[in-house]
C-alpha cells in the first residue's frame, strides 16, 4: 500500500462519508488543528524519562489522544452523517477529574503562569494553545453546521487538563514556575 492518493492534488480533500471539500474548509481546519494538538501531545510525552514515574500520565495521555483522534472524526463528519466514534458527557467528565486529581496537589495560582520550565511543560503549553485554536474552530463550524455539544466541551477541558499536566511536570521535576509578576 502506498501512503501518496493523488486525491489532494487540486486542493480538496474527503470528509468522513466521502463529501469532497477544499482543503481550507473550515471542517478540515478544525480536524486538523486537533491533529496538530494531538503531535504536540505526543511530542511533550516524548520528553518525560521513561520511568514508571510518568506510568499513570502515559495512560491518561493514552485515553486522551485515543479521544483526540475522536474528535477529530466528528469534526470530519458532514452534518447528517454517523459518528463512528462520538464523544459523550462521560468523555467530559473523565477529563474533568483528571484535572481535580492533578490540581489537588499544586500550589493554588496567585499570578498567571508564564509558560515554560522543563522541555515537557513547555510543550503541553504549546499543546494547550493549539487545542484552545481547535477549540475556537471547532465553535466557528457549530456557527455554521450541527456539531456534537460534546466536542467543544471536550476541547475546553482538554486545554485546561494541559495547563494543569504543565504545572504537574514542572512541580514533579523540581523545575521552576515562573509567574507573571516576578
Amino acid at each position: 500500500m502506498r501512503i501518496y492518493t493523488k486525491t489532494g492534488d487540486k486542493g480538496e480533500t474527503s470528509l468522513v462519508h466521502g463529501m469532497r471539500v477544499p482543503k481550507f474548509a473550515d471542517r478540515v481546519e478544525a480536524y486538523g488543528t486537533c491533529d496538530e494538538a494531538n503531535s504536540q501531545i505526543g511530542l511533550a510525552l516524548s520528553l518525560l524519562p521513561q520511568t514508571d514515574e510518568w506510568a499513570e500520565l502515559r495512560a491518561v495521555f493514552h485515553v486522551i489522544q485515543t479521544k483526540l483522534f475522536h474528535v477529530g472524526a466528528e469534526l470530519a463528519t458532514p452534518e447528517g452523517k454517523n459518528v463512528g466514534w462520538p464523544i459523550v458527557e462521560e468523555d467530559v467528565t473523565y477529563l474533568e477529574e483528571q484535572i481535580d486529581n492533578l490540581a489537588a496537589d499544586q500550589p493554588p495560582l496567585t499570578n498567571f503562569i508564564l509558560p515554560g520550565g522543563h522541555p515537557a511543560s513547555s510543550t503541553f503549553h504549546v499543546a494547550r494553545t493549539v487545542v484552545r485554536r481547535a477549540e475556537r474552530k471547532a465553535v466557528h463550524v457549530a456557527q455554521q453546521e450541527k456539531v456534537n455539544p460534546a466536542v467543544v466541551k471536550y476541547l475546553n477541558r482538554l486545554s485546561d487538563y494541559l495547563f494543569v499536566v504543565a504545572r504537574h511536570v514542572n512541580l514533579q521535576t523540581g523545575t521552576l514556575e515562573l509567574n507573571l509578576h516576578e
